[in-house]
């Protein structure tokens, strides 16, 4: 089944618990809202997927179908939860390209991403199929500092050139705010990330 991987066309608002960068003790983890017009696309595709998954299993008729990997939090927004482990890690970069590795990076609920994620079809042993959401790479568009605690297929070089430059979050000058939008103002300069 080919793979497509879709994008988030203008940043995603970070929702609840995030692990990004640093593992929690449950893994790492990435809780983002999505709106109505990409749900509909994985809607579409999510019916191919379902009926491949179904095909591989040894009874149909007795299958179980899982939930959707998306649940609708307003009218016309989603919130999906994307995990890994540290063998699937996906490339985080900035607004200009480069990785961000620091794990002290404080990307918490508020922070803004764009996400390039695709939609996987699977199977279990209990006879039940559903999908489920792989993130392949995120870029970070601004942070956010009013929150609690807080590499995949695609190689950092692959993720930018997927996401391109956008106005936002450097590396090398990084542009923490109190709230979503507002830059915050840091008048101490021995502060650090």
């Amino acid at each position: 089944m080919p793979r497509t991987i879709h994008k988030t066309k203008t940043p995603v608002v970070l929702e609840g618990f995030q692990a990004v960068l640093k593992p929690s003790q449950y893994g790492y983890c990435l809780s983002a809202v999505l709106d109505q017009e990409l749900i509909d696309e994985l809607e579409e595709e999510r019916v191919k997927a379902l009926e491949w998954a179904k095909s591989k299993l040894k009874n149909p008729r007795r299958a179980n179908l899982k939930n959707e990997p998306w649940e609708e939090v307003s009218t016309g927004r989603f919130k999906v939860k994307f995990t890994w482990k540290e063998e699937t890690k996906p490339p985080i970069v900035d607004t200009e390209g480069s990785p961000v590795t620091d794990t002290r990076t404080p990307i918490y609920s508020g922070s803004q991403m764009k996400l390039g994620f695709y939609q996987k079809p699977y199977t279990m042993p209990d006879n039940s199929y559903g999908t489920t959401l792989k993130l392949v790479g995120a870029q970070l568009v601004s942070l956010c500092s009013d929150a609690g605690i807080d590499a995949g297929d695609m190689s950092a070089e692959e993720v930018s050139s997927m996401f391109g430059s956008t106005k936002g979050f450097k590396v090398a000058e990084p542009n923490v705010s109190d709230s979503p939008g507002t830059p915050a103002s840091v008048e101490d300069e021995e502060f650090e990330f």
